[in-house]
């Protein structure tokens, strides 16, 4: 019979695994210390220390002394759910950078592929070729019925093609979303980012810009994609796209603090520029923060829009963007899926959906009526 310490661990055990799983995708990889712990859940420090020792067991966290204890994520993203009764095994591979992103997504998937029904497993690449490859050759063999994947620094030849090819071969159907390999036959489920921009910069241009700046990632297929988007929007309105003017980074740059001081050396070699675009929600905190220190705002000195905002605060910055539609996407990946699984299909059989951007029109354009 269990002691009265060991119920009260199981309880803590399972909040932690809680707390693990709601953290996964932040920079947080931190537990709480074990006073906190002991405040929060009403428990002794032995009972905490009971549960924190089977996670250590188990592999999932780990102690650095003098500092605290850390979960592997890795582990966490890989761990087996041990869903009990599952009629599929499902693959969800991420780049794992957008957290809000991510979280939108997987609740769409899970709105249709139930606990009940699926055992859904995800994966974490942090869009990194190596990672991805990882992930692929540990999962080819374990009777996996398909999966959902953002691929890895897309707008660049893949290495881990083969992967793909065997999990083609073995008849395993795949479904991209955002970013794709044009090499492979698999559906893909996008947003039609050449309208989104050909609508974001047409805002721009109504209000009387024509020194327009872009940052856009250059190994992001979709960020490419929108670039092709702003240039033919500004070719239509009779405006000439200045190299000048566009600011290319590659993933690793766009998630570092640093670039910060990089935009604003590319802001203050384009002296006339009196709007940005940025290609993300990321680019857009990067730019919000150089915007900041050289103690510029928006919309009075520069004008701004933002593509895929994938946070809840858009309405609150008020800022002229295209609305990130995480939720929406899981779901018609998820339901494109599982007719390829119920029809055998491992080939793009009109599965492939465009879905159309969603905008939302802050006050971030500044209506120029005189030369700045």
């Amino acid at each position: 019979m269990l002691s009265a310490v060991e119920k009260k661990s199981d309880q803590v055990y399972r909040w932690l695994l809680a707390y693990i799983d709601e953290n996964k995708f932040s920079g947080n990889q931190r537990l709480p210390s074990e006073n906190a712990l002991c405040r929060k859940l009403g428990v002794s420090r032995e009972t905490i220390r009971v549960a924190i020792d089977r996670l250590v067991n188990e592999g999932i966290v780990y102690k650095i002394k003098g500092s605290g204890t850390y979960f592997h994520r890795e582990k966490v993203m890989t761990r087996d759910l041990n869903t009990e009764g599952a009629l599929y095994k499902i693959g969800l591979i991420l780049q794992g950078q957008d957290t809000s992103a991510n979280s939108g997504l997987i609740e769409g998937v899970r709105s249709v592929l139930t606990q009940e029904r699926v055992d859904l497993h995800v994966f974490l690449t942090d869009n990194k070729f190596c990672n991805e490859r990882r992930c692929l050759e540990t999962v080819v063999h374990q009777n996996f019925h398909g999966f959902i994947v953002d691929g890895v620094k897309s707008s660049i030849l893949s290495p881990n093609l083969d992967c793909y090819k065997e999990l083609y071969r073995r008849k395993i159907p795949v479904i991209f979303y955002n970013n794709f390999y044009r090499n492979l036959r698999c559906p893909r489920v996008t947003i039609n980012d050449i309208e989104c921009a050909h609508q974001l910069i047409g805002r721009l241009i109504d209000a009387g810009h024509s020194n327009i700046a872009g940052i856009f990632v250059y190994d992001n297929y979709q960020s490419v994609e929108k670039f092709q988007g702003m240039a033919e929007a500004m070719r239509s309105r009779g405006l000439d796209l200045n190299d000048d003017y566009i600011k290319w980074c590659i993933s690793d740059e766009a998630h570092n603090e640093r670039y910060v001081r990089s935009i604003e050396r590319f802001l203050k070699s384009i002296p006339k520029c009196t709007a940005i675009v940025c290609c993300n929600y990321i680019i857009y905190r990067l730019v919000m923060k150089t915007l900041q220190k050289m103690g510029k705002t928006v919309p009075e000195d520069y004008s701004l829009v933002c593509f895929d905002y994938s946070e809840e605060t858009y309405r609150q910055e008020d800022v002229t963007c295209s609305v990130e539609q995480g939720f929406e996407m899981g779901r018609q990946l998820a339901l494109r899926l599982m007719e390829m699984i119920s029809t055998g299909e491992c080939d793009d059989r009109n599965y492939t959906y465009v879905m159309k951007p969603i905008l939302y029109d802050g006050h971030s354009i500044w209506k120029i009526t005189k030369v700045k």
